[in-house]
């Protein structure tokens, strides 16, 4: 909860508040932003690191678990090595999806899994509408998610 209200913060600033409390996009079938992350992760499980590349925005930075990668050549630099294996070493999608009305701004939010199916993280990204239309992600973190025993 933290993480996500700490992004919220992250776009908070780029909006005025009458902006922030209007402009959030609800109930469609499948957002701009929802489609990219999906096409996002498309990349990463048919190993293509050049399409991964392009949904990278020039002045993207990546959290990296409070370790952060500032700018596209830092974030692939540091990506690149999850692209050496033929097979992905994790998977995500998108649950959550919200595109702003207004100011080409949307959030997606999701599980990562592992190879076995469990989940080990839910990620957090904040994505930028370009002017062609095309969306890149400008902020992306993650945080680990609890394999705790659940309460009867």
């Amino acid at each position: 909860a933290a993480t996500y209200e700490a992004s919220l913060q992250l776009v908070r600033r780029h909006l005025s508040q009458d902006e922030f409390d209007c402009a959030w996009d609800r109930g469609e079938s499948l957002s701009d932003d929802e489609a990219a992350e999906t096409a996002f992760a498309k990349s990463m499980a048919d190993r293509d690191f050049d399409t991964f590349a392009s949904h990278v925005d020039e002045g993207a930075v990546f959290i990296n678990g409070g370790k952060p990668l500032r700018g596209k050549a830092a974030v692939l630099a540091h990506w690149k090595k999850f692209f050496e294996s033929s097979e992905a070493p994790f998977a995500w999608k998108p649950e959550i999806a919200e595109v702003s009305a207004s100011n080409g701004l949307g959030y997606t939010e999701g599980p990562v899994s592992i190879p076995d199916g469990r989940v080990v993280t839910t990620f957090f990204t904040t994505w930028k509408q370009q002017a062609d239309g095309t969306w890149r992600v400008v902020f992306d973190n993650g945080h680990d998610v609890c394999n705790c025993p659940q309460q009867p």
